[in-house]
């Protein structure tokens, strides 16, 4: 499958190796591609430059963000929270409509140092629902927002495999294409909590996942919905 991936940094890094390595084509996107391969510096957390990462998987594409959404069967949104709707309506709607878009990102704000999430109880709020609004042709699929990247492609790196993660989204069809790309990487425990109104109860998991990585550090961790 061709999977188009929004997002330089290490959540669209991440996920694009691993996306590979399961059989899929994958080209990654940037507003500026000559900047995004020229950059050489990682940036404030650590993460490596992306032109520094490119140069050992040149097997991933780079392209612009309309080249990345014409290209992509299924979409994959790695960009903040806070410019994703930007970055979506920065592309041809031609190239998005009928598309499913896996949406992983949290709107966080950082102004004041430790991240918060601006998610609130309020309909409507969560990014999931707001690119739906935005984009009612395309068929949004919130999922992997609740975790590291490195367990989104490695779930077997906490309790062997038995963690939970969740689906939501309006489209029937489109959800089980995401759960094989899921299954693909690994995952067993997909919960499917509803329609597209339940990206505010995974994005609200935020607050939690961060208190408790404060606590528990590096270590890989996740969810379990025990039954």
């Amino acid at each position: 499958m061709k999977i188009g991936i929004f997002g330089t940094g290490m959540v669209g890094q991440i996920l694009a190796l691993a996306l590979v390595s399961k059989g899929h084509t994958v080209m990654i996107g940037t507003r500026d591609v000559a900047k995004s391969l020229a950059t050489t510096q990682p940036n404030g957390m650590g993460i490596p430059a992306f032109g520094v990462w490119h140069k050992d998987h040149q097997n991933i594409g780079v392209g612009t963000f309309a080249e990345v959404a014409a290209f992509g069967e299924v979409l994959l949104n790695a960009t903040g929270g806070n410019v994703s709707i930007e970055v979506l309506h920065s592309v041809d709607a031609a190239h998005l409509n009928g598309k499913i878009l896996m949406d992983l990102a949290n709107d966080l704000d950082f102004s004041k140092g430790s991240p918060v999430t601006r998610t609130s109880d309020t309909p409507g709020s969560s990014v999931g629902e707001q690119i739906q609004a935005a984009f009612p042709n395309v068929k949004v699929v919130k999922t992997l927002n609740t975790l590291s990247a490195f367990v989104m492609v490695d779930p077997k790196s906490v309790g062997g495999g038995d963690s939970t993660i969740f689906v939501n989204g309006n489209d029937a069809e489109a959800k089980k294409v995401v759960t094989g790309i899921l299954e693909g990487l690994g995952w067993t425990d997909i919960m499917d909590l509803g329609d597209i109104t339940s990206s505010r109860a995974v994005e609200l998991l935020l607050p939690v996942w961060l208190k408790a990585w404060a606590v528990i550090g590096n270590t890989p961790f996740n969810f379990k919905i025990v039954r």
